[in-house]
């Protein structure tokens, strides 16, 4: 009797999963956290670009997209929509989007925002949701919705305000390179406060800056998916990216000016040393501790040997800086000692008063044999780091 029920249960979850989970699934493993949404490897569909927003009336939404072989997101990127009304512990799927990859929420006078590409390499486009992201407005044109079109690489990144403008990195294909890593042209979109975001005239974006095979000595492979974020002290934009070499153990991150409008890089100075800078990372301020903070895939023995630095994702770590400049580890808050078919990654997080809540594409072990690789996650996962303020290597 107990085999036929736990049978019901699985098959319940195969037809439901994708609705999010509001109920404990009877499970031999399951990851750390909390289940939002789940997609078995078998499906050849992929859980990617994790996103988080707190709104102003208390409720968490997430999102994430699909990627793989069965998702065709090179034809048209598919994002769902999920909701929290009791701080994390339970969720439900409100709304689909048709058209929507790459994407990262957000809230802007107390209305949310999606806003990323239409697909694999495409358009960049923005949706506005009145109703907590239960109908969301549809880009069809530059009035309402499409920003730039073209080629265009994101994933969920910050969104920041500074001098009376909203900022976003973005990265522009370039047509000169078809590999992947050196097409990405480094780039920031803004526009001003008090604009409609959904009229592509509100948009305007700095000059692209392009791969260069001569940087970090010949090993430099792409910069991408970057972070625009207030350097308080130089009192700018700057836009922090994600650096992809294959030297092991030597992970960097690229640090970008915007000098009025425009992007500038000093090769000299500009790469960083980055815990996890070869995979992606969100970097946000804290006003209170006057820290910038980030959850990365730091690497941790014995992968300290492996060059494919950005495919170790088994351990997310809280890091801070000072100064933007100067990382430190602070706490392994995620661990999996397998690095090959498990994976925390492409964390989005938010500042919840002393906490921090953020989710996850997660990479692990279900009742149907886990993944076939660490990149290709099956479950979306929420996590809580309580009082994270009170969790440093040095006071």
């Amino acid at each position: 009797m107990v085999r036929h029920f736990k049978i019901i249960l699985i098959t319940l979850t195969l037809l439901f999963g994708n609705k999010g989970f509001s109920f404990n699934r009877i499970e031999k493993v399951r990851p750390p956290g909390v289940i939002v949404d789940y997609n078995p490897y078998s499906t050849g569909k992929y859980i990617g670009s994790p996103s988080i927003i707190i709104l102003s009336n208390g409720d968490y939404i997430a999102t994430h997209d699909y990627f793989g072989k069965q998702a065709f997101e090179r034809k048209l990127g598919v994002t769902v929509v999920f909701r929290s009304k009791n701080k994390g512990k339970t969720w439900n799927k409100v709304s689909t989007l048709q058209g929507q990859f790459w994407s990262n929420i957000f809230e802007h006078n107390k209305e949310l925002y999606i806003i990323g590409t239409n697909k694999e390499y495409g358009d960049f486009i923005i949706r506005k949701s009145v109703d907590s992201g239960n109908t969301w407005t549809t880009p069809e044109n530059e009035e309402n919705g499409i920003i730039f079109k073209g080629r265009f690489h994101t994933a969920p990144v910050p969104i920041i305000t500074f001098d009376g403008k909203i900022w976003r990195a973005v990265e522009e294909l370039d047509k000169n390179h078809k590999n992947w890593g050196k097409m990405f042209m480094a780039s920031m979109a803004y526009a001003d406060i008090n604009s409609d975001l959904l009229q592509a005239s509100s948009w305007k974006k700095t000059n692209n800056l392009p791969f260069n095979g001569d940087y970090l000595d010949g090993s430099f492979g792409a910069w991408l998916e970057g972070n625009a974020v207030v350097d308080v002290q130089a009192n700018k934009v700057v836009n922090i990216l994600r650096v992809h070499t294959n030297t092991p153990n030597a992970e960097k991150a690229a640090y970008l000016t915007v000098n009025e409008n425009e992007l500038n890089f000093d090769q000299q100075k500009g790469f960083i040393n980055f815990p996890g800078g070869s995979k992606k990372f969100t970097i946000r301020y804290d006003e209170i501790t006057k820290r910038y903070y980030t959850l990365s895939n730091i690497i941790t023995k014995p992968y300290d040997t492996v060059a494919a630095t950005d495919r170790i994702r088994n351990t997310i770590a809280l890091c801070y800086s000072n100064d933007l400049k100067n990382w430190k580890i602070a706490k392994t808050i995620l661990h999996h000692p397998d690095m090959y078919k498990h994976g925390f990654q492409y964390i989005d997080w938010q500042f919840e008063g002393n906490n921090i809540v953020f989710v996850s594409r997660t990479a692990y072990d279900d009742e149907f044999g886990g993944v076939g690789r660490q990149h290709d996650a099956n479950y979306l996962t929420f996590h809580r780091i309580k009082k994270f303020r009170k969790i440093h290597n040095e006071k």
